[in-house]
Order: structure tokens, then C-alpha cells, then sequence
């Protein structure tokens, strides 16, 4: 388990480092993302999409829990399970099928925290209380491939 620390200052920056994730992201990846209403997740998720040409198609899935993208053999799965009950509900939606599949993009993870792989990356986002533009991610590694994901993002 790792963790790293990075501030964002702006939408932009968060942007940026959806595109950075993305970019040493690999199917089977897991990313959880946690943190109150409007603290970015879904932005962090525009910037990943992004880095697949996608972003213009990105719409939150909290209606409908999962949003597929795709792009060439790159399937994205952008979950918002803030809805659910627990991991029940979400293995009543084969949920766990998707792991494999492509990239999983989980809003409110911790809901669901059973049912996640033992391999994952969690990012927390908090806001900066003298500055609403700020935000501090958290990221926590689970996994040793993870690790190196960690590692490769500080440098």
C-alpha cells in the first residue's frame, strides 16, 4: 500500500491528471473515487475519457449506475453506485463481470467495498477550505501494481 498526495488547483489541473491516470492505465484497472458531491470525481473521470478522445461523451451514471464507453478495443466503465443499497445490489447487476473487461471507474466505491477486487486504486477527494477551487487528492494504492502506478505518477 502506497500513498501519494497531490493538490489541484483548478478544473483544469484535475483534468490533467485524469488524462495522466489514464495514461498508465490497462485493462482489468480499477480506480475508486471518493469524496462529497461536486469534489471532482466526475471531472477526474471527463479527464480520463479525454485522454481516450472520448470526454464530449462522458455523462454521470447516476441514474443508471454504469456508463460504457468505448474506443478501439478500450472498453471504459464509469460506475456511480452512490444509489445502492451495499455490494448486493451490485452484484445483482453482474457488476463484478466488468472487472475484467476494461477500465473500471467506480464513484462512491465504498459502498460497495466487498465486492471490489483486492487490486485498486482509491483517490479521495477533499476540498481546501480556504480556496473552493482547490482540491487534495488522496490516492491510496492497493496492490503492488498499483504501487508502481504510484510511483510512476510522482515522478
Amino acid at each position: 500500500m502506497k500513498h501519494v498526495e497531490l493538490i489541484s488547483h483548478n478544473e483544469t489541473e484535475t483534468l490533467d491528471f485524469g488524462k495522466t491516470l489514464a495514461s498508465l492505465l490497462k485493462k482489468g484497472d480499477t480506480v475508486i473515487l471518493s469524496g462529497e458531491l461536486g469534489s471532482g470525481k466526475t471531472k477526474l473521470t471527463e479527464g480520463i475519457l479525454s485522454y481516450y478522445g472520448l470526454a464530449d461523451e462522458i455523462s454521470s451514471p447516476t441514474f443508471t449506475i454504469v456508463n460504457e464507453y468505448i474506443k478501439d478495443d478500450m472498453k471504459i466503465f464509469h460506475f456511480d453506485v452512490y444509489r445502492l443499497e451495499d455490494s448486493s445490489e451490485f452484484y445483482a447487476i453482474g457488476g463484478e463481470e466488468y472487472f475484467e473487461n476494461g477500465i473500471c471507474i467506480i464513484e462512491w466505491g465504498e459502498i460497495i467495498q466487498d465486492a471490489l477486487p483486492k487490486d485498486y486504486i482509491h483517490i479521495q477527494f477533499e476540498r481546501e477550505h480556504t480556496d473552493e477551487n482547490i482540491r487534495i487528492l488522496k490516492i491510496t494504492s492497493y496492490g503492488e501494481k498499483y504501487d508502481r502506478l504510484l510511483n510512476m505518477l510522482e515522478d
